[in-house]
């Protein structure tokens, strides 16, 4: 049977059209001792909301935070108690796990939805994250699914929650061996960063964040990564003043692309601020997770930047200054994970993750990112060589 569409077409109504514009405003704040009772930021920003007082705060707290900061719980019963009249605290704080286990663990979502409907918390209440990024995520997802969306603060204590996953749009957890897997685009109420938290880190997770400071400035801001590289002593030596000056530049640069790029939500195939990540993200799966988001990340900055260097796009100067940084503020670049054939499933991955075409950015020059949609594996394979032997002369040197 043959169907004659136009006379068929007479049976169908003209579609409705309509456009639907939504604006989201929330700030990244700056302070020391966030909870220290003088310091009314977080009351302040609570404050904005001019609705009926006081609000119901849920606060999720990072357990790591507990070994270097044992009293915490109790500050946040004290800001509570003192504020009074603008917040209370709904239950006692929620102590969940940090690092990526959080994100591997889904009944954690439960549980947090479970408080949330014990505390009787709604769309006018708050969640306050404090931790991670992994927490971040997790409890952003928790938040946003709750009521279709309860007021998020973030409080980011690690570097890299502090420039980058903190400050985004993006919340969600891992399933089915794959990162983020679940997840929401949901803008947080606002942020906090307190750069008193960082001074706890251990110096793998100080420099781990700086990884996505490296990240921003080569894509971005050629000055930014010239920043970098003429402070990279400072920042090994966990120089507070340049590594504050490093998180601003690099939390301003990932909300301007938010603001600006016209696909806050990536609803495209292009995700420039994941440069480096389609490998990193396999990455930290081959090695289930022992290696940490930063690291990772890191060699996926390295392997993304010498194979812009194999294509001829990045001259030899540039894609050694991008290693020898990297390397000087203490990242490997090799792991033997980076040989297994498994991980170019990365690339599959990456791109089902946005639907549509591959979509991934390489450099021109430092500064400069571009896009392509295909990549050559067997220059992809010289580049992990490259790293290889570079390694290798680094070890040799040091020895």
């Amino acid at each position: 049977m043959v169907v004659d569409i136009k006379q068929k077409s007479r049976f169908n109504l003209q579609p409705i059209s309509q456009s639907v514009s939504v604006s989201f405003n929330y700030q990244i704040h700056f302070t020391k001792n966030l909870f220290d009772l003088k310091n009314p930021l977080l009351a302040q920003v609570i404050t904005a909301d001019e609705e009926t007082k006081p609000k119901k705060v849920l606060a999720v707290v990072d357990a790591g935070l507990l070994q270097f900061n044992p009293e915490l719980v109790w500050q946040l019963a004290a800001y509570s108690k003192f504020y009074a009249e603008i917040l209370t605290l709904a239950v006692e704080p929620m102590i969940i796990p940090g690092g990526e286990a959080a994100k591997n663990d889904r009944l954690l979502v439960e549980k947090i939805h479970q408080q949330i409907h014990a505390a009787g918390l709604c769309r006018h209440s708050y969640l306050l994250a404090i931790g991670g990024g992994a927490v971040l995520d997790l409890v952003g997802y928790a938040a946003a699914t709750a009521h279709r969306g309860i007021r998020l603060i973030r409080v980011p204590t690690t570097v890299l929650a502090q420039n980058d996953s903190g400050v985004g749009v993006k919340n969600g957890i891992n399933a089915f061996g794959k990162k983020n897997f679940l997840g929401t685009f949901a803008p947080p109420y606002a942020v906090i960063n307190d750069s008193t938290f960082l001074t706890t880190l251990s110096d793998r997770d100080w420099r781990c964040g700086i990884a996505e400071a490296v990240k921003v400035a080569l894509i971005k801001d050629a000055h930014f990564f010239e920043f970098i590289h003429t402070h990279t002593a400072a920042l090994v030596n966990r120089d507070m003043d340049t590594m504050e000056q490093l998180i601003y530049r690099c939390a301003q640069l990932h909300l301007e692309h938010i603001a600006n790029s016209g696909d806050a939500f990536e609803m495209g195939s292009s995700r420039p601020l994941d440069f480096g990540h389609w490998a990193a993200h396999k990455l930290e799966h081959l090695t289930d997770y022992s290696l940490r988001h930063g690291e990772a990340v890191a060699i996926g900055i390295a392997l993304d930047s010498t194979y812009s260097y194999l294509l001829g796009l990045l001259d030899w100067l540039q894609w050694q200054r991008i290693l020898n940084t990297l390397s000087a503020l203490g990242f490997t670049l090799y792991v033997p994970e980076l040989a297994q054939q498994s991980l170019f499933r990365g690339l599959s991955e990456f791109r089902e993750h946005l639907g549509g075409e591959l979509t991934l950015t390489f450099l021109q020059q430092i500064g400069q990112g571009f896009e392509v949609h295909e990549v050559d594996i067997s220059l992809y394979t010289r580049a992990i060589l490259l790293l290889q032997d570079f390694g290798e002369k680094r070890r040799s040197f040091s020895n």
